[in-house]
């Protein structure tokens, strides 16, 4: 039987993200509370989608955002907590254990946050891995170095993307690194560094299924932009690739052996060059960055984090979620930092355009097409009006900024 008592969802911003699951939710009859930092008051949240707002200094102190939850929890029947950024996402899982509300567990969690848990995770389900060992005993990391040939990556466990990660060439320089880490470097992991073409699948699960899947190929991988500076552009694969279905595939297989059952997913896959085996990256229980959220939409007619928020609506209210339906059509994004503060893109007027970035410093476009030949021409040709008309390379940040 349905529940009819109203549904009251709240929020975790640790950055200015997840607007549409706000839009969406309060759509779909939600009591929407946010809880985010004091210094994003000033964001253009819809504020009309949103019933409260609390503000906290920062949602990365655990003990303290968990009595703040508590307390609101005596005036507040809330019944989901979704997490709007990566680094929610374990906070999230915490208040959920605490409060005993549905979703993705602390343990679960993990899988879906830390490097680490990810590929011992992957490995123990047979799915294919980088060779990598955790930083805690010495030994160990001295015999993964002299079986597995340089280069390798030391990876912070959980930040987000490709946030400080370290390409390193010898043991020397390992050691170097580990020596400033100091006391953090248990935090880390390391791994065999395969050169090859990064994948992403963006997916929605509901009852431990995957209902919904997209893939896409990176131009470049998001390391080299984010290392080397560069334009970043990804799009959509045509389903009927061998490429596609082997991405497809595997990310289903994943997702069930990370345990998902309801959400939406952003993982990551990477094609050898030597051996043109497809290995496992990473993944995130939440919409991926960069404007997919409106890349998935061009190409699919569906928007991932608005369909979070109907699914938990309806899972509150016991009532079925409707699965969307994919349109099937092509598309590319393309982003980069851009030299001016408010770039022109007047020049750019093909009618496949069809969403234009508004934020300052940066230059970026989506372009769609029934075509999936007319998207790589596109994202081709301005890719490299991007690096003459826009293009600005700033150095690459170790940890997100607080």
């Amino acid at each position: 039987m349905a529940d009819t008592h109203p549904v009251t969802i709240l929020c975790l911003a640790s950055y200015f993200k997840g607007t549409t699951f706000l839009t969406a939710g309060k759509a779909a009859g939600a009591r929407i509370l946010l809880l985010t930092r004091e210094k994003l008051k000033e964001e253009p949240w819809p504020w009309e989608s949103i019933d409260e707002v609390y503000y906290m200094p920062d949602l990365r102190k655990r003990p303290d955002v968990l009595y703040a939850v508590s307390y609101l929890m005596r005036g507040e029947a809330i019944d989901r907590i979704v997490p709007l950024d990566d680094y929610d996402v374990e906070t999230a899982a915490y208040l959920r254990e605490h409060l005993r509300l549905g979703g993705l567990n602390e343990s679960t969690s993990r899988f879906f946050r830390d490097k680490l848990a990810m590929r011992v995770q992957a490995q123990a389900k047979g799915l294919a891995v980088p060779a990598f060992t955790s930083v805690f005993n010495y030994d160990r990391l001295r015999d993964f170095m002299a079986e597995v040939r340089p280069p390798w990556l030391l990876k912070p466990r959980s930040e987000a993307g490709a946030m400080g990660i370290k390409k390193v060439h010898s043991s020397e320089e390992v050691w170097r690194w580990l020596d400033q880490l100091g006391d953090e470097q248990s935090f880390f992991l390391l791994e065999q560094f395969i050169a090859g073409e990064v994948y992403h699948v963006d997916s929605i699960v509901a009852e431990g299924k995957v209902v919904f899947a997209v893939p896409h190929q990176y131009k470049r991988p998001p390391m080299s932009v984010a290392h080397e500076g560069g334009v970043f552009i990804t799009r959509r694969l045509p389903d009927s690739s061998e490429d596609a279905q082997t991405l497809l595939a595997l990310n289903e297989k994943l997702l069930q052996a990370f345990g998902m059952v309801n959400g939406v997913s952003h993982t990551e896959f990477l094609k050898g060059v030597e051996d043109g085996r497809f290995y496992f990256v990473e993944t995130a229980a939440r919409v991926g960055g960069a404007n997919i959220e409106q890349l998935v939409e061009a190409s699919a007619g569906v928007n991932l984090w608005g369909e979070w928020a109907k699914m938990e609506v309806a899972q509150v209210r016991g009532e079925p979620y409707v699965i969307p339906v994919d349109k099937g059509a092509y598309a590319g994004v393309l982003i980069c930092l851009a030299r001016q503060e408010w770039p022109d893109l007047s020049g750019y007027q093909d009618p496949e355009i069809v969403y234009r970035v508004h934020k300052k410093q940066h230059a970026g476009l989506i372009v769609a097409a029934a075509d999936a030949q007319r998207i790589e021409a596109l994202i081709e040709s301005y890719g490299q009006r991007f690096t003459h008309d826009f293009l600005a390379v700033a150095p690459p940040l170790d940890k997100a900024p607080t």
